[in-house]
């Protein structure tokens, strides 16, 4: 028996993710938005969250340094170091950073150098420092997420980076986008004025000598969270128009765990936010982390991680070639003439499932076109029967 759309999934290819076609059709529709974390910048030689804060140190405090560089990536809070050559101040921030406080870690260690978490300090000035001095050239998975960001018209992706890679990848693809940040981002809606890179935690300003307000510490979370809800009210609204679609993060991020706590609660007193995802990587099956990600009101989309995360970057890059809003007219009809060289009985069910989402996103006049160039390919009887199949499930849906 075949899956309910609710649960069918569509591989665009071997070796990539398994995307639930209820995604793909929303995106079709233009009620997607993409949200971006470090992990989409780190290929493009900047770091994440947790490299970032041992990079203040080393610039910073070598002493606290020197144990925080000797901890392994994912330690508990169980860990054992040797503090004893640090303040009591020291060993509090080293003890934060075992179990992945990291913007609680940055805000001490700024209170403790600065004796503040705002303006000027040597903290924001290193950070922005370091951003800097990274690549000045987008990653390949910048060019993707910026394709698939457009709407049908306009571009709009929401990132908490502060860096501004996301629109030289948009300059590269000819089509350059406004830049916003923080007070001064649209509020969502589905007109055409909602559009931009959205940076929702800051962004650093092109002007080096000026101040760059940064989302950054556990005080800057607070403020733009809870006090001044510049955040959250805009992930509410933006959550019951789209689809968020969560890009670059662990479950564990700070940045993730702010963002989620801004929905959860929400879902279980307004039946109009739309389904959330993420794509999340694993090296080995996970399902305990996948369950984890559900709990949290998140539907996962998993994919390989092996080979440097290459499943994700591939993944993004076929769905935006494949696009129904700006795909390549030639990728998608020479995709439907490689699988109609089976008969439907003999092809793979990879394939199957790929046509029939060809023809269940597209319009009227698009599958009248696409019907006439599977006939021309001299498709057997079984694809054509399946595309009447897929007319009169769009019918019964107008009616229903």
């Amino acid at each position: 028996m075949k899956p309910d759309i609710e649960d069918r999934v569509i591989s665009l290819g071997s070796g990539l993710a398994a995307i639930p076609e209820r995604l793909l059709l929303a995106h079709a529709r233009g009620e997607v938005l993409f949200i971006c974390g470090a992990g989409i910048s780190r290929p493009a030689g900047l770091p994440d969250f947790r490299e970032l804060v041992v990079d203040m140190y080393a610039r910073l405090d070598t002493g606290v340094h020197a144990v925080l560089a000797g901890l392994p990536a994912g330690v508990c809070n169980q860990w054992q170091v040797d503090c004893s050559g640090l303040t009591e101040r020291q060993t509090a921030e080293v003890k934060r950073f075992i179990v992945g406080d990291y913007d609680v870690v940055l805000g001490m260690l700024e209170r403790r150098l600065d004796d503040r978490t705002r303006g000027d300090s040597q903290v924001r000035r290193e950070v922005a420092a370091r951003l800097r001095s990274g690549a000045n050239d987008p990653a390949p998975i910048h060019r993707a997420l910026m394709r698939l960001a457009d709407r049908g018209g306009v571009r709009t992706i929401v990132t908490t980076n502060f860096d501004l890679l996301l629109e030289v990848a948009s300059q590269r693809l000819r089509s350059p986008v406004q830049t916003y940040a923080l007070g001064s981002i649209p509020r969502p809606s589905r007109q055409m004025d909602f559009s931009g890179v959205l940076h929702i935690h800051g962004a650093l300003d092109k002007n080096l000598s000026r101040f760059s307000e940064l989302v950054l510490s556990d005080q800057d979370f607070g403020e733009f969270y809870l006090r001044r809800r510049v955040v959250p009210d805009f992930i509410y609204d933006a959550a019951r128009l789209f689809h968020l679609v969560l890009v670059g993060y662990s479950a564990n991020d700070p940045p993730m765990r702010y963002l989620l706590n801004a929905v959860a609660a929400d879902g279980s007193r307004f039946d109009d936010l739309k389904e959330r995802f993420t794509f999340f990587g694993t090296n080995a099956p996970d399902p305990v982390s996948l369950e984890d990600w559900k709990a949290r009101g998140i539907t996962p989309v998993h994919y390989d991680s092996n080979g440097n995360h290459n499943a994700l970057l591939e993944t993004l890059d076929r769905w935006s070639e494949l696009s129904a809003i700006n795909g390549r007219k030639a990728k998608i009809d020479a995709e439907l003439r490689r699988i109609v060289k089976a008969t439907r009985a003999a092809a793979p069910e990879p394939d199957r499932d790929l046509y029939d989402h060809l023809f269940r996103r597209s319009n009227a006049s698009e599958r009248v076109r696409l019907a006439s160039l599977v006939s021309d390919a001299k498709a057997d009887i079984g694809w054509l029967d399946a595309i009447v199949k897929i007319a009169s499930e769009k019918e019964r849906g107008r009616k229903s």
